[in-house]
């Protein structure tokens, strides 16, 4: 499964994994991958220096990545406080009644609630590259930044350049993917419809092809129901130089997600029961559209008289409070959690190592079938 982008990379195989959580992450890279670390759940630059102090020394030395979510054009942001003044009073009062209805109770005294709605800020992302920055500098391991919402601003791309750390970008388009090239983007990551989290419109099997001849040199990481080595063999096949995966390492072992205690998590309780099919594509929880687990916190959003979604960054204001108490609740029916349709392949909880495994048996399988379907010619006879 060796690819020129994984030699680039100094790692074993082509799979970029994407999670926030900084124990599946480091256990991606150990396992010969590369962790990508997402950091917008992120309020407070110390926060982040420390986790990433605490991947160099869970990585065995070994590189990992960072994802943040920046905009190109830096926008004018007021404070958290200017921000909220700016939701709308039904709109709170619609998440309260909400929450009361599915039985989610109130955050105790000794809960703090990190809403997360900083990490969507731009000078809150821009303090991620600041602190990534400065430990590729005093460790020289993190060989990727990658963001969510396009390209980053120039001096952004320019510092990670300077540090000698590639730049990846999600689209969900070939016109987004030109942008990206344009703009300086290593690497462009080809988002299809199926994927978690915020994605497009266009199906991966269209969508991977149509970036590939669209950018051509540069290289394309293919991402949105990549779940199985049949699939990673059919991005390469397909002119990808690997892989993006987010929804996959949602039910890893290493993941700690929702209430725990004897077995599965709540939350992972409820990717366990899930099908291809209990996913929906709604903007109610960043702004953006974004693919997320049918519950029925996103059944409440979808029923009649319920508010339209507000933009970026106010909706993740909005709901940010309402995500912690949902986390904090023991209910798998009631869950906020960004996840690709290839959720109903997740059905075990799995070490990160043993889920690489499978996917590196199952991409040498399929391309030793795919090797017994080429015919060489010899002149205008079939041979072998």
């Amino acid at each position: 499964m060796r690819t020129q982008l994984a030699e680039q990379f100094g790692i074993e195989y082509p799979i970029f994994g994407f999670t926030p959580s900084q124990h599946v992450a480091a256990a991606i890279s150990r396992a010969g991958g590369l962790g990508v670390l997402g950091c917008v759940r992120f309020n407070e630059a110390d926060e982040l220096d420390a986790v990433l102090e605490w991947m160099h020394e869970n990585t065995d030395g070994k590189p990992f990545g960072v994802d943040v979510v920046m905009p190109a054009k830096i926008p004018t942001e007021g404070s958290k406080m200017d921000l909220d003044s700016m939701i709308p009073p039904e709109h709170r009062a619609f998440v309260e009644r909400t929450l009361a209805d599915l039985g989610v109770p109130p955050l105790g005294d000794d809960e703090g609630v990190n809403t997360g709605v900083l990490g969507w800020l731009h000078s809150v992302a821009r303090s991620h590259v600041d602190v990534a920055m400065e430990h590729t500098r005093k460790y020289g391991q993190i060989k990727l930044i990658a963001n969510a919402l396009g390209s980053p601003p120039d001096d952004v791309i320019a510092v990670a350049h300077e540090n000698g750390v590639k730049v990846a970008a999600l689209a969900g388009t070939s016109a987004h993917a030109l942008n990206h090239v344009g703009a300086g983007v290593d690497i462009v990551i080809a988002q299809g419809y199926e994927g978690g989290g915020h994605t497009g419109d266009v199906a991966s099997m269209v969508l991977w092809p149509e970036i590939v001849d669209a950018v051509g040199a540069a290289p394309v990481l293919a991402a949105g129901g990549v779940g199985d080595g049949r699939q990673i063999a059919a991005a390469i096949a397909l002119g990808a130089q690997g892989v993006w995966m987010g929804t996959y390492w949602l039910t890893a072992a290493e993941y700690e997600l929702g209430t725990t205690g004897d077995g599965p998590s709540t939350v992972q309780q409820a990717l366990l029961k899930a099908s291809s099919r209990d996913t929906v594509r709604r903007r109610i929880y960043s702004g953006k559209p974004a693919r997320l687990l049918k519950t029925r916190w996103t059944d409440a959003w979808d029923a009649p008289g319920a508010p339209d979604p507000l933009p970026m960054p106010l909706q993740n204001l909005l709901v940010g409070e309402a995500h912690a108490r949902i986390s904090a609740s023991d209910d798998p029916e009631v869950v906020a959690m960004p996840a690709g349709q290839i959720v109903g392949r997740c059905n075990a909880i799995t070490p990160v190592a043993e889920l690489i495994d499978g996917l590196v048996s199952g991409y040498d399988a399929a391309a030793e079938r795919m090797s017994r379907t080429v015919v060489a010619r010899e002149g205008n006879h079939l041979v072998g």
